[in-house]
């Protein structure tokens, strides 16, 4: 009776895995959120806030893994090829998981990930160091047309939204800036605090600890002033039709297993929809922006096909 019994056991247990159902807890170790850019800045930030409310939502610890370079091409090409089990994500960036692709090989391809959901955006911007000669975006754009290729310009690295921002930007305005790449945030604003570059492209969230204080922001690029941050003025409204953000979301390996894909995709949703959480990306400056993975996919789509426009007409990689 008990050697049927067990032989039941297995033949349920069995059924299960061909199901595809989980034979088992998980997660039962930790999961890697993987970042693209050097530890302090606004993805490296929104990663760490969201490993303490994903770990509440699934019951396990969640560690936050920074791998910098080639603009997060070395963090996107190492979670595609992980294994598609649950235990590696990655926090992405839009435009750069869009924009990589079209430039380059950059080890990795838009279908090559299984889309979770979008959960923030932050929009681009432009800062300088308060002693600054430049006050205002009138008064760099002015100098840019004076002194073409001679202002520089920080970015996160080639293809992504700070570096479109001013490819953008000089297609407005009819400038050319001296684009120097950085491999995040957080070292981008050392340099324009130490008078390495004279403008950094920040993000909003990224500047707006420092803003009135050692940098300040010229412009950011939202259709319409942040409440977040309602002193910063818009590009817009000082006469550039610049709107650009950084929307940063969560992707697996493609393959994943639909049971897992679904607890993800159902503890990100309760995160975004978390009052604590919210709290928290309003605190950084960031501004909410959830979209569920089947949706977000849809969206992406869309921006591949905006961004290809761009680069019909003004290539980016420099």
């Amino acid at each position: 009776m008990c050697l049927r019994k067990f032989l039941a056991g297995l033949a349920v247990a069995a059924a299960g895995l061909g199901a595809g159902g989980l034979a088992f807890a998980w997660p039962d170790r930790p999961i890697e959120l993987v970042v693209g850019f050097a530890p302090g800045g606004g993805t490296d930030l929104t990663a760490r806030a969201l490993a303490v409310f994903l770990e509440k939502e699934l019951g396990g610890s969640v560690v936050v893994v920074n791998k910098p370079g080639a603009s997060s091409a070395i963090a996107l090409s190492y979670v595609a090829r992980a294994k598609p089990d649950g235990y590696t994500l990655a926090m992405t960036n839009m435009p750069g998981l869009v924009s990589l692709p079209i430039e380059r090989d950059p080890g990795f391809a838009v279908d090559d990930f299984t889309y979770l959901a979008n959960l923030v955006r932050d929009p681009s911007a432009f800062s300088v160091a308060t002693d600054s000669p430049y006050k205002s975006l009138a008064d760099l754009i002015s100098a840019a047309r004076a002194n073409p290729g001679q202002i520089s310009y920080g970015s996160t690295g080639v293809g992504t939204d700070d570096h479109l921002a001013m490819v953008l930007f000089q297609d407005l305005t009819g400038t050319k800036l001296n684009h120097v790449p950085y491999n995040g945030a957080g070292p981008l604003r050392t340099a324009v605090l130490g008078g390495h570059t004279v403008i950094g492209g920040i993000n909003l969230g990224e500047a707006m600890p420092y803003h009135g204080k050692s940098m300040r922001i010229l412009a950011q690029a939202s259709a319409n002033r942040s409440p977040l941050a309602p002193d910063v003025p818009t590009f817009k409204e000082q006469g550039v039709d610049l709107v650009f953000a950084s929307e940063r979301g969560i992707v697996a390996p493609k393959g994943l297993p639909p049971e897992i894909e679904r607890k993800l995709a159902d503890a990100l949703e309760r995160v975004a929809a978390d009052p604590a959480f919210r709290e928290k990306m309003a605190q950084q400056f960031t501004e909410m922006d959830y979209l569920a993975g089947p949706q977000w996919r849809e969206r992406l789509k869309r921006d591949d096909q905006v961004l290809r426009a761009i680069w019909a007409k003004t290539p980016w990689v420099e």
